[in-house]
């Protein structure tokens, strides 16, 4: 009986001076294999003979991000790897899914809202976002209150139906659908992050919108740093913002020139002609247009 009080009195010790059991942070070779199979196509095998299948797709990541290609997880790859980013796989230049809308007028709807900003800053961020594609290209989006649009856009969390769940703050902040039917299109958005109208204290909804929209209309992510397109968030004030080259060139190979600025173009070019060769519009007196 003596040894069974024992028993109970240190049981009760233990509990009284031990805290919760602390959780063991995720180690990176953990956190690098998920990122890996979640973006890289990794299929978690370890090794197949002397190749070691990880380091082959760590060094596919490197190479993509332009790091030194080691196939190790050095500090620059976790640092890469922990940044904020978009939730679709890294594939190479202004690449493109396949699929892409066969028109040109497309709708949108807002099916909720974040809490984090005013409706209004929202549907404006929403609205900029667009038209970052729209003023290169003969695309057109209308906002829809109703019904069912081409994009529908949602604000959700964790586990949201579409066996791409979120995880949390930081980590993926969105991800859109390639073009076609049904949830073709469609662009999710993370509400555990903090989304904000231009402010680098959280994320700027007008920036992963634009992105995400690239996407939705066919865009798949680009290696060229700087590029909307780019995986990983970076703040820019979006009164700055300028579409790069590399955007311009893939979503002007799905979908052609705005006709307008192909207009300009060709009259800033007719105009450059003429004024090297000025004597077709004033002939000297011994010449003939």
């Amino acid at each position: 009986m003596t040894y069974y009080r024992l028993c109970v009195l240190i049981g009760l010790v233990v509990i009284v001076h031990s805290g919760p059991i602390p959780l063991q942070p995720e180690s990176d070779e953990v956190f690098a294999e998920g990122y890996l199979k979640k973006f890289y196509n990794f299929t978690g095998a370890r090794s197949q003979g002397r190749t070691n299948k990880m380091s082959l797709k760590i060094a596919e990541m490197q190479m993509f991000f332009g790091l030194k290609v080691t196939g190790s997880l050095d500090q620059d790859t976790m640092k890469v790897m922990k940044e904020p980013r978009c939730g679709f796989s890294d594939v190479a230049r202004f690449s493109t899914f396949g699929p892409k809308w066969q028109k040109t007028q497309l709708t949108y709807r807002i099916v909720n809202y974040t809490p984090d900003m005013p409706q209004a800053e929202v549907d404006n961020s929403i609205a900029r976002a667009f038209q970052v594609w729209a003023a290169v290209t003969p695309l057109r989006f209308t906002p829809i209150k109703s019904g069912e649009a081409d994009i529908m856009i949602s604000f959700t969390r964790r586990s949201h139906g579409d066996n791409q769940p979120f995880d949390g703050p930081g980590g993926t902040l969105a991800h859109a659908f390639s073009p076609s039917v049904g949830i073709g299109g469609d662009a999710h958005f993370d509400d555990d992050e903090r989304f904000t109208l231009a402010s680098p204290q959280g994320i700027v909804l007008f920036l992963v919108a634009a992105h995400e929209f690239g996407h939705s209309l066919g865009l798949s992510h680009s290696n060229v740093r700087g590029a909307l397109m780019y995986p990983t968030y970076s703040f820019v004030d979006p009164s700055k913002f300028v579409l790069s080259s590399d955007d311009v060139s893939g979503i002007q190979s799905l979908y052609g020139m705005y006709m307008v600025f192909l207009k300009s173009l060709v009259c800033l070019l007719n105009l450059l002609y003429i004024s090297s060769n000025n004597w077709l519009i004033f002939p000297g007196p011994n010449q003939r247009a």
